[in-house]
């Protein structure tokens, strides 16, 4: 089982960068929301700092979402997935290896890109160690959740909009910790850990809760 688990895990990993829409989109998708919000704001340094974590984490959940919607729909379209249904892995470690593939293509690029691209919005290295933190905690919760909205999107045809429609609900907790973990460091009067524990336990519930309601929505979907 362990085999399988690497081997479907090594396959979404290679089909996410030679479909190019890995770690290449989402980094740039990432750095045109950066690079597009100091224009709209101006050049308040201050600013910037105050709202930084907020507008890096509004990338980064934006850009953890695209490919998501082709994550079950691609192997739905040329029978790959009843294949993999039928296979001994249980589809809830299908869609947990699918997921994992995920991030690794798109959530941890975000997290390697987000130091340098703090710079630009006059982030101290504080906030910047606290913001690259949450993100390679929280990341992977977006990326779980999201496989729900995913296995929904293979059911119906032109599925894609349910991804956003389903996840982004569901991430508003993940949000919201994450940034008041990262304004800890600027001098909130909540301690850092108290936000990131309650952060890290979200990501721990979505990723026990993601393949398995994802998988529940597969099977309904086959029967």
């Amino acid at each position: 089982m362990r085999r399988a688990f690497l081997a479907l895990l090594a396959r979404d990993l290679r089909l996410a960068f030679r479909a190019g829409g890995g770690a290449g989109l989402g980094v740039v998708f990432f750095l045109a929301v950066v690079v597009v919000t100091p224009f709209a704001i101006g050049p308040d340094l201050a600013l910037l700092a105050r709202i930084g974590p907020a507008i890096l984490w509004i990338g980064a959940l934006l850009a953890s979402l695209i490919g998501l919607d082709r994550l079950f729909a691609a192997d739905a379209e040329d029978g790959a997935l009843d294949v993999l249904a039928m296979a001994p892995l249980p589809l809830e470690l299908v869609a947990a290896a699918k997921g994992l593939a995920h991030w690794i293509a798109t959530g941890l690029p975000l997290v390697l890109a987000a130091p340098v691209l703090a710079l630009l919005l006059n982030l101290a290295p504080a906030s910047i160690g606290a913001l690259t933190l949450t993100l390679l905690v929280g990341t992977p919760a977006i990326t779980f959740l999201g496989l729900i909205g995913a296995a929904f999107a293979a059911v119906f045809r032109r599925g894609g909009l349910l991804v956003a429609v389903l996840v982004m609900p569901l991430t508003i907790p993940v949000l919201i910790f994450a940034v008041a973990a990262t304004a800890t460091a600027l001098g909130g009067t909540v301690p850092f850990g108290t936000p990131f524990r309650i952060l890290l336990g979200l990501s721990l519930a979505a990723l026990v809760l993601g393949p398995v309601a994802a998988a529940a929505a597969l099977r309904v979907a086959r029967d």
